[in-house]
């Protein structure tokens, strides 16, 4: 996998993090333990694109 399609791929699951994590906000009842998840996996991923980018 070269470089860019890697770095494709992690932004892609990146947005569906984003999108996990205003669905879990949007519930009547959140689960504060999977949006910590969410988030941290969110961050890691971040982490690393800017990594890559650099």
């Amino acid at each position: 996998m070269t470089t860019e399609a890697h770095l494709s791929a992690l932004e892609t699951k990146h947005h569906l993090l984003e999108t996990e994590i205003d669905s879990e906000l949007h519930r009547p009842s959140p689960d504060q333990s999977r949006l910590t998840s969410l988030k941290r996996e969110k961050l890691r991923l971040k982490d690393e694109i800017k990594r890559l980018q650099r």
